[in-house]
């Protein structure tokens, strides 16, 4: 019988490496933006040689797309964090509690910013974030499931994804007319969220009994 071979984790000693390597890489994207990021540059941040920033990166798309992971690891993480569920009388409470969770991390991590809002134009970096976007609607789909009886919703278009997309659409114009997203953008973003959503979902849900 045969073995299909598994990815083996990094040593140790290398996942440390493949650490300081993001992180100096988190750092220059946020102070500089992505066009100004460089395998030198993060090298030189990271203390340590080029050779071996390429030995784990073979280019910037490639850490680019690294740091993107990290990025939608913590949005799935707010997917996953507890919620009260006696708290929810309505769908929109939950809708704006996961926004709200969302815009936080956007708040916090300027690399985010810049990877997933800003105009930067790498296709490499555009289509991990979208299929990252599929994993986190697939989450969110299942948290909504659990908490309200939700209608049968379309086959052919992700809903999730969709509402997603368009809420980041008004931060991205926020971040680029502002360089963040201003307290009045984050409140038409989860407007945008919820408008979309509410074309598929009625304006009431019943709850869950648990």
């Amino acid at each position: 019988m045969t073995r299909i071979a598994t990815p083996r984790k990094p040593r140790a000693r290398s996942q440390a490496r493949i650490d300081s390597i993001l992180d100096a890489a988190r750092t220059l994207l946020a102070a500089e933006g992505v066009a100004s990021l460089s395998i030198y540059s993060v090298a030189e941040r990271a203390g340590i040689p080029p050779s071996s920033v390429y030995h784990f990166f073979a280019s910037v798309p490639a850490l680019l797309e690294a740091l993107t992971a990290d990025v939608h690891a913590a949005f799935r993480a707010c997917l996953q964090a507890p919620i009260d569920h006696a708290a929810l009388n309505h769908w929109h409470d939950l809708s704006r509690l996961v926004e709200q969770r969302m815009l936080m991390i956007y708040s916090d991590d300027a690399a985010a910013r810049q990877l997933i809002l800003a105009q930067h134009g790498l296709t490499e970096v555009t289509q991990a974030d979208r299929q990252h976007d599929l994993e986190l609607s697939d989450l969110m789909h299942k948290l909504f499931d659990r908490h309200f009886a939700l209608p049968a919703l379309p086959d052919d278009v992700d809903v999730f994804a969709l509402a997603m997309e368009l809420g980041d659409r008004v931060y991205a114009r926020s971040v680029q007319q502002h360089g963040q997203i201003t307290p009045r953008m984050a409140e038409e973003g989860m407007r945008v969220f919820d408008a979309y959503l509410g074309l598929y979902l009625p304006p009431y849900l019943p709850k869950r009994s648990d």
